[in-house]
């Protein structure tokens, strides 16, 4: 099947009318392993377009600079993006890259650190591909504050962009900037953006 080239994604529902359970959609993704899956608050599951390569480039260089610096820091783990966190409003999403304290992984059992995460993370980005809709988007980084992210960005490296969403407050958007620094959970945190903006020019 080919994907028009405005659509972002595929929404797929429950035949039966009813939301794919957390047994249907583990089952989906156990037998589509090659594809990029969430599930959405009403239990409609999304399919997502692999990254082209600038944008597989730009997430590569996030996710390194945040694991080099979550190591450093020791207080926490960062996740790449094809970790699936279980949200508070029932669905299952996953951020180009995310941290969470060592404090909110010692709750979890052996077995849930197995599975999609039944947690929000502290901290999370998402970075713009061209197959994204900007709008939706936004309305992804809604969801991740509404259900506990303390603090996250998304990138949108095509207009040198990056808006930064803060928990119980609106985003804000910083524009052409160098470099950005974290704060709350990920103080000390500082993200280059060079690389980001050039992709791979």
């Amino acid at each position: 099947m080919t994907l028009p080239e405005q659509e972002s994604q595929i929404r797929l529902v429950n035949g039966c009318g009813g939301p794919f359970s957390d047994e249907a959609f583990a089952e989906f993704c156990r037998v589509n392993p090659d594809l990029r899956i969430e599930r959405n608050c009403e239990g409609a599951i999304i399919v997502m377009p692999p990254a082209g390569g600038e944008s597989s480039s730009r997430n590569a260089d996030v996710i390194g600079d945040l694991r080099i610096w979550a190591i450093a820091d020791g207080r926490g783990r960062a996740f790449d993006s094809s970790a699936g966190f279980r949200l508070a409003d029932g669905s299952i999403l996953s951020p180009d890259a995310a941290w969470v304290s060592n404090e909110a992984l010692r709750k979890l059992t052996p077995k849930q650190r197995k599975g999609f995460l039944p947690l929000c993370p502290e901290f999370v980005i998402e970075i713009l591909s061209p197959s994204d809709r900007l709008t939706d988007a936004k309305q992804k980084m809604e969801t991740w504050a509404a259900n506990g992210a303390q603090l996250g960005w998304l990138i949108d490296a095509d207009a040198r962009t990056v808006f930064v969403y803060r928990k119980d407050r609106s985003a804000k958007a910083r524009r052409n900037i160098v470099e950005i620094a974290g704060e709350g959970p990920v103080k000390g945190l500082t993200l280059k953006l060079d690389a980001i903006w050039r992709g791979l020019a």
